[in-house]
């Protein structure tokens, strides 16, 4: 398994990062730790988890739930120093946790502390916030994006320098490692940088946003961004909640699946979406590698620092993923994804 560093941390970490949110709702805890252990064996040693996890659905009762399943899994095999661990701060935006309140520098403390209970050890690696207070454009919002409903740039500023004074303290502590963000944007990202280069604080190493062959907006401002300030972006939805696999083609509907339990697909369903994903489908067919494969090795061949968060609900799906950690595309089929993603820039 190769490896990468996040961001200017010198923290190494696989270049391949297991996705738990679903640890405690479609994978029982024992498929979980299970998934884990294999992950490892296979040279994956880098875990993404949140406060407000599992998903699929959110539920109030069961927030923090995945966090808990990885702290016992720390606890059952004594290996905390053998991976490493991000978690995440939720926002205002989460309705689940802590409903109404931004994150800020009275949040910030207690929430990690939290986090490091359920987790069961003394220190996140990677300490990142879901949301950016004045609000985002994922999950397609981008579609109705309005900037002028932010607060003021004097607020929005004042809240990054107190907050960024708390994990000063934070990584002083040794509570937290490195510093990351979320569903966040370019003009926020550089205020995060600003206001931890002004105090000696963490500065940002890692962007969590979706990004995959269906969801392209990191590719101009961030990716400029990702590439001058060390950014690494943990790409989220490589596989575009299943889209990518195949397992949805000619309407097919698996049992247990995540379109099968919410239709929409988070705003993601439609029929430009299922005609993207024929064309890409095709392509992989074309250079006979798998399309599951292909997707995820794509988010690796970009130019700029990434490494894509796979979710397998599954063991069987697992397994699957790791046969192709090795897979190289030609350049003849990254050619042919370019020509591709011009006639569906934006499927959803």
């Amino acid at each position: 398994m190769e490896r990468t560093t996040l961001g200017r941390t010198g923290i190494e970490v696989s270049k391949y990062c297991l996705g738990t949110m679903t640890f405690g709702t479609q994978t029982p805890e024992a498929d979980a730790h299970a998934q884990i252990d294999r992950s490892l064996e296979a040279g994956i040693d880098f875990l993404d988890t949140a406060e407000m996890y599992p998903v699929n659905p959110v539920l109030a009762e069961t927030v923090g739930r995945t966090e808990e399943i990885i702290g016992n899994w720390n606890a059952k095999s004594g290996k905390r120093d053998k991976i490493v661990i991000a978690t995440k701060h939720s926002g205002e935006n989460e309705r689940f946790v802590r409903p109404g309140q931004d994150i800020s520098a009275a949040t910030v403390r207690g929430t990690l502390e939290g986090s490091l209970k359920r987790l069961q050890t003394d220190y996140v690696d990677l300490y990142q916030f879901h949301w950016p207070n004045r609000g985002s454009f994922m999950f397609r919002q981008n579609w109705t994006f309005d900037p002028r409903k932010q607060p003021s740039q004097t607020e929005i500023l004042d809240n990054m320098a107190e907050v960024m004074e708390v994990l000063k303290d934070l990584v002083r502590e040794g509570k937290m490692r490195a510093f990351g963000l979320s569903n966040d944007s370019a003009w926020g990202t550089m205020n995060w940088l600003n206001a931890a280069a002004k105090v000696d604080g963490p500065r940002v190493a890692t962007m969590q946003n979706e990004y995959s062959l269906l969801c392209r907006l990191y590719d101009t401002d961030m990716a400029e961004l990702s590439h001058h300030e060390d950014v690494t972006l943990l790409a989220f939805s490589p596989l575009a909640c299943g889209y990518l696999t195949g397992k949805y083609r000619n309407g097919k509907l698996p049992d247990g699946s995540r379109k099968s339990i919410g239709a929409e697909m988070g705003g993601r369903a439609s029929e430009r979406v299922d005609e993207a994903v024929e064309l890409y489908a095709r392509i992989a067919e074309k250079y006979g590698i798998d399309f599951t494969h292909m997707a995820l090795q794509w988010t690796l061949a970009r130019p700029f620092p990434t490494i894509p968060i796979f979710g397998a609900t599954t063991s069987e799906q697992l397994e699957h993923i790791l046969k192709g950690v090795d897979v190289t595309l030609p350049d003849e089929l990254l050619d042919d994804v370019s020509k591709a993603h011009r006639s569906f820039p934006m499927p959803y």
